[in-house]
């Protein structure tokens, strides 16, 4: 019995080191900071957007990838969704560089999702 304890005590240590494993090599989650502030900085100032009409509480963002390309820099793509109160929800895809001290090594560059295809059920 104490033998089978011991072996799960392992077993979840090594997937505890695996995840942070895992967390450290994927760089840091920046999602509802820089990325998603400097989203809405470029289409409030290309006039897509009033920042006033955003609810900032109903507002996600997501990491959807994060590759390393220096000793602590990562080049991360987000998906921002700004929700309006209108109920409106404007998409943009929100790319910047990233260190584990600061998510703003670069400038943000924007792209405003205009149109999904093929959205099958959603």
């Amino acid at each position: 019995m104490m033998r089978a304890a011991l072996l799960w005590l392992m077993i979840a240590l090594l997937f505890a080191v695996a995840s942070k494993a895992e967390n450290r090599n994927s760089g840091p989650d920046c999602s509802g900071g820089w990325p998603t502030t400097m989203t809405l900085v470029h289409l409030k100032n290309a006039s897509l957007i009033d920042p006033k009409q955003v609810e900032t509480a109903k507002t996600t963002t997501t990491r959807m990838a994060s590759q390393q390309i220096g000793n602590d820099l990562w080049h991360q793509v987000y998906d921002v969704r700004l929700a309006l109160k209108s109920g409106d929800v404007i998409e943009a895809i929100a790319v910047h560089d990233a260190s584990i001290e600061e998510c703003s090594m670069s400038g943000v560059e924007v792209f405003v999702v205009s149109k999904k295809l093929n959205t099958q059920g959603k």
